[in-house]
């Protein structure tokens, strides 16, 4: 492994698990590259462009959480490079280690001692512009606009409509983030499917739908429904009002993930989102 390429999250101090990875790659006649608006927290990396970063990289750090991981996927997005998360304070889904395993998990990757998740991502066309997402594309209600009136076409014909204050289409990725909150079920990263939920449904069916990443999905906004936002990866990215549709795609293997073998996907998700057992059921 020649050279690292770091993405940091916005806020949070870095400076810690930085130096640590500036140390590893010297010790080992490594570069490290970093994205030329950070690299004033990256003193003795080389600043390169968003877009230069996975092509000139063997593996991206991500250090932050799951939404810095998000980025650092989009960035890796096609290039093949794996992404490791370093978690910075609270415990992520993507995240593998923490700072002090973070000299060890290089030493590891450089050996090869580590498998890959694969990722899917979804694609949202709307009026010729592609949006991707890791996570989910939702369209949102705009406070004092009215509800989220949504019609779910699949293989070009309508299935279901919902109302409500939000749709949302996610990835087995982002079925523990707002699709969870909303309602849908958990799905493992190996699972090669989409998920649609809505978000406070007012309709009678207000139950989500499991899709094959095969089928042709889109979301139109019917007449009835009030301004909504789109928002992808939690981030507002545009606007759609009546008459607009928005064209989903499935793309398996966009991203992979650097796994250790420390915890399962089952472990991360009973620990972050504090999953119990039924009180009818007895401790065994």
């Amino acid at each position: 492994m020649h050279s690292v390429g770091l993405v940091l999250h916005p806020l949070r101090n870095c400076s810690e698990a930085v130096s640590a990875v500036l140390d590893w790659a010297a010790a080992r006649g490594g570069k490290v590259y970093g994205v030329a608006e950070e690299i004033g927290r990256v003193r003795g990396a080389i600043a390169v462009s968003a877009g230069e970063l996975s092509q000139r990289c063997d593996l991206l750090v991500s250090l932050g959480g799951d939404g810095t991981m998000l980025r650092a996927m989009r960035l890796a997005d096609g290039q093949r490079v794996p992404v490791l998360g370093v978690n910075l304070g609270r415990l992520g889904f993507l995240a593998e280690v923490d700072i002090p395993e973070l000299p060890a998990a290089l030493s590891a990757i450089d050996a090869r001692q580590y498998s890959t998740e694969s990722r899917l991502a979804v694609d949202a066309e709307v009026d010729g512009v592609t949006m991707t997402a890791f996570n989910d594309v939702a369209v949102v209600r705009v406070p004092g606009q009215g509800s989220a009136r949504v019609g779910l076409l699949v293989d070009s014909s309508p299935f279901i409509s919902y109302a409500g204050d939000a749709v949302v289409v996610a990835t087995p990725t982002g079925s523990t983030a707002y699709s969870f909150a909303a309602g849908g079920p958990i799905m493992s990263p190996s699972v090669e499917a989409l998920l649609v939920t809505p978000a406070a449904a007012h309709s009678a069916y207000n139950r989500g739908v499991v899709l094959s990443i095969h089928d042709t999905l889109a979301l139109d906004i019917l007449p009835s429904s009030g301004r909504l936002a789109i928002e992808v990866d939690g981030m507002v990215a545009r606007y759609v009002g009546p008459g607009d549709r928005i064209d989903l795609r499935a793309r398996p293997d966009a991203a992979r993930v650097i796994r250790l073998g420390s915890t399962t996907f089952y472990e991360r998700a009973r620990r972050k989102l504090r999953l119990t057992d039924s009180a009818e059921i007895e401790p065994g």
